[in-house]
Parts: C-alpha cells; structure tokens; sequence
C-alpha cells in the first residue's frame, strides 16, 4: 500500500511538471479531433526551434545531452511512413521490423509500437507476418502504414494483411480481452505458434478483406480508420496486380463500413470503382455532418472524388454505403493531349488518382491528385468541391482549383485564424493559398520529394522532407521561414501535436518535442 501511494505520489509530481499548455488534447486519429481530417492543432505554446540531437558514437541511439527541447527520443524500424497518435497517456506508431525489440522475431515484420506518453517507454507491440505472395501485395521492409483510430480503450488499424484490426489499447497487460490466438498471427499461417508475452498486443478481432472480400491490394495496404457511431469506415487497398495492366478484383469494394465492436461487415461502397483503378487505392477517409445526413469522403483510385452516405441500405443481397455525389478531380487536359490522343497512365502529364485524404472544411472538400512516389513527379491538381450538392458534380461542384501544384499525395491544413491552406507536393513545392478562393500567397522549394503533409499549430506550419530537413514557417501570407533543421534521417510522416508535445517520426526514431524540455545527462561512454 505505501509503494502504491509513493507511486502515486510520484506521478502526480511528474504530471505537474509538465508544461502547462492551452487546448490541452490527445491526438487519437489521422487528423486529431476533427474527422473532417484538417490538418491542424489549436494548442499553444509549441516550439519552433528544438535539437534532434547527435547519435552516440557507433549506435543508432540518439545521446540525448545533446538535444534541445526534446523530452523523449525512441528508436524505431528502419522504414517509418505511418502517422503517430496518441490517446490516454499512450503513443502508437506504425514502422518495420529492422531494429527488433523481441528475440523472437528477427526477420522482416511490420510492427505497431506503444510507448508510454510522458516517458517514451516501450510497453508494446502487433508483430504482423508479412504475406506469403510477397512483394506484389506486401512489399518488403515496408511496414505498417495506417495511422490508428483510438476510442477509448479500442484501437483500429488496417495492417500489411489487407486486415482491418482490432486492438486492446493496453496490450496484453490486462490480459486477453478478445480473440485468443495472438501466439497463431505473431508466427504467422501454418508456422509453430510462440508464446503470449505481456509486451504483445491484445487482438479484440481482425477481418481479413483479402479473404472476406476477394481485394487484391497492389503492393501495400494502407488506411487510416474513421470511426462514426458504431462503424468504422476504411478503404480496401484494392488495386493492379504486377503486371501494372490487369485488376484481378475488379468486383471487390472500394470502400467499406465494418461494426466497429465485432468486425462484421456492415456495407461496402456502390461506386463500381474497380474496373477503373489506375494503380492502387491507399485513401483514408473523412467525414462530415450535411444536413440531417452524416457523409463520407473518400479519394477513389479512379481519380474521382466521392461523398458516400454513412448509413447503410440494404439493396437485395447486399448492404450499400451508397455514393451521395462524385467529382472527376482530372482535368480533360490530363486525359488527352491537344490531338485529341489519350494520354496513358503514369505518364508525367497524364492522368492521377487520389492517395491524399479528403479535407471537409466549412462546407467543402479540399483534395490534391497524385500518384504512387515510384512513378516520379508529374502534373497534378487541388480542387475544392463544394459538399453540399448530389449527383454527379464534375461540372457544378467545382468552386476553385489550382493547377500549379505537382503530384501529391499529401492531405492539406488549413489554418482557421486566418482561412490560409497549405499544401505539399511530391516535387518538393510547398504552396500558401486562400482556402476562400485558391489564390497563391506564396510557394517554397524544400528542394526534396515530400511524403508527408504540412502541419498548422500556434501560428506556425511545420513540414518534413526526404532529406531529413524540417522546415517551420509562419502562418502568415507573406512566406517567413523561422526554422530549418535536419533530423539525421528522411521524415516521411507528418508531425502532429497532443497535450503540449510535438511528435515526429523520422524513419528511424520518434521524437516527443516540447517547449522546456531538458536533455538528459551525457552517458559516461560518450566523448565529449
């Protein structure tokens, strides 16, 4: 009892020396609070300057009496593209399996990572075999892609599977909750099962879209779930085979709804998508309130924008999340050339399909065309579609566009203090636009390709490259770069903020960023 009060105690102390901040809130989806997926933070008080660091003589650990303003700093995998998030005191990312932290598992995994929020410590991971067919629908040392949705003490993700999964948010330190063979999914199909530790994931349940839905997804699968009511909404990854020509599913869905609690399937989209995927499919989908009617947005690999109604309706057979409206965000100028000649898929100044997520914003739905980064750079477009209207909308729907930005698989943020939007390109162009009509404030070279989005928070607009370089402007019109800074690795995520700290997710490590922090003490081993 006097260990559990001096714990206590402990804690209540630790917790009060955390910087006070305003708009205090955890970060528990792919875009925070807001399902209409807006990249942006109300929280005050963040940094523009901190220190990544230098590594420790021969060791990928950072010495962190070397940092500024960074309270904690874990190692990752060696390829990190998911998204962090963070929920009830924990922070989940997605990486690889290159830098293992169980003996058990040595060769090549995609992994779910649980740290402890204040401290950085591991507490636990999902540990996903990759799938027997290889590269074609897994591609190696990939990892984990999808951003969770956390609700409570549930997690949601899609896997490297083609899985949409169900996890306890505590792992198996509260025991097993739900389903009871996690020693059978970490080893993999048909291979010996291992043994349960207390630092393994607790599976509550997992649906299998490859199995249930016949989906064949090109390459990787990735989604961020979308939880509305008791639903959770992701994109399928359906997609080519290796031949780049052939769609082995062209009948699966796109899109689907599953009980958020059971797994069980309770629509798929009526948009017919399938037969006119360009490559793959890898949106995530946003959400918003029209009406009386709940509307899904999600980017097709078709090129086309769609609104789906969240509410199933049962059609003979089959349950539907029917479309609302759709719009063919490619220009007629992208699909043919001034002769009239179609203009075939992937060429530079040919057609696109949709990878960013949808952005809902007072009333309309902000999204930029893109292609798959090994295709290169090319033409592309931002179009801002107005939600409101039904049916087909390609030629009433569009209020502005803006054609000068690239390829991007990047989702936008807009800044509500002062209506400005921001959005990143694959060429490396970042662009300042008026979210009211499109017009350009001002653009940046980060001279790299860009993955990842741009960031709002306390007046500043963070973004990372490939190169490792993190640059920081001011949200303001005219273009004022406060920051720039390499984080010793390519950042291929977007920061996001939760409770006063920043996290970014460089491929290798995760950084917990905040105004005050101090290093820690030089390891005697470290020359100075």
């Amino acid at each position: 009892m006097i260990f559990s009060q001096m714990k206590t105690a402990a804690l209540l102390f630790s917790l009060a020396a955390l910087p006070i901040i305003g708009s205090a809130q955890d970060w528990p989806q792919w875009g925070g609070n807001d399902p209409g997926r807006n990249m942006y933070s109300p929280a005050t008080g963040i940094p523009a300057e901190f220190n990544p660091g230098k590594f420790k003589p021969n060791s990928e650990e950072i010495d962190r009496s070397t940092t500024k303003n960074v309270k904690w700093v874990e190692k990752l995998g060696s390829q990190t593209y998911g998204n962090p998030v963070v929920a009830n005191g924990k922070v989940l990312v997605g990486t690889n399996n290159a830098a293992p932290r169980d003996e058990r598992f040595k060769d090549d995994r995609s992994i779910l990572m649980c740290f402890d929020e204040y401290t950085g410590k591991f507490l636990w991971q999902l540990v996903v075999p990759k799938l027997a067919s290889g590269k074609v629908n897994d591609w190696e040392y990939l990892g984990l892609l999808s951003s969770p949705r956390v609700e409570g003490d549930k997690v949601w993700l899609v896997t490297s599977r083609c899985e949409v999964i169900c996890l306890d948010l505590n792992g198996q330190a509260n025991g097993n909750q739900g389903f009871a063979e996690e020693g059978q999914y970490m080893a993999g199909p048909g291979k010996p099962k291992v043994e349960v530790t207390k630092q393994d994931a607790d599976i509550l349940w997992n649906y299998d879209m490859m199995d249930q839905l016949g989906v064949f997804p090109h390459n990787a699968s990735n989604s961020s779930p979308l939880t509305i009511g008791d639903a959770v909404f992701v994109c399928t990854s359906n997609g080519q085979d290796w031949t780049h020509v052939n769609i082995p599913s062209p009948l699966s869905p796109s899109f689907i709804a599953l009980d958020k609690n059971t797994g069980k399937l309770l629509g798929e989209d009526d948009a017919e998508i399938g037969p006119n995927i360009k490559h793959g499919q890898w949106t995530s989908p946003s959400m918003a309130k029209i009406g009386n009617k709940t509307h899904v947005y999600f980017g097709g690999g078709d090129g086309v924008l769609y609104a789906l109604d969240s509410k199933p309706v049962k059609e003979g057979d089959t349950d539907f999340i029917k479309k609302v409206w759709w719009f063919d965000a490619v220009p007629e100028e992208y699909k043919k050339d001034k002769a009239g000649k179609l203009i075939k898929y992937p060429a530079a100044e040919g057609p696109s399909e949709i990878n960013a997520t949808p952005v809902f914003y007072k009333n309309r739905v902000y999204v930029a065309i893109g292609q798959d980064p090994e295709h290169g750079e090319g033409v592309g477009r931002i179009v801002c579609v107005d939600a409101t209207k039904t049916g087909d909308i390609t030629k009433t729907g569009l209020i502005w566009d803006f054609k000068e930005v690239h390829r991007s698989i990047s989702t936008v943020s807009i800044d509500p203090t002062n209506g400005l939007l921001y959005i990143a390109d694959f060429s490396g162009f970042v662009y300042c636009l008026d979210a009211e009509t499109g017009k350009k404030y001002w653009e940046h070279d980060m001279k790299a390709h860009m993955w990842g989005s741009t960031f709002v928070v306390d007046g500043k607009v963070y973004l990372g490259d490939e190169d490792g370089d993190l640059v920081v402007f001011a949200s303001a019109k005219e273009k004022k770069v406060l920051t720039e800074l390499n984080m010793g690795s390519p950042v291929y995520s977007t920061p996001i903020v939760a409770n006063g700290t920043m996290y970014i997710g460089t491929q290798t490590h995760l950084y917990a960023v905040a105004d005050g922090a101090k290093p820690a003490a030089a390891s005697p081993a470290v020359k100075k």
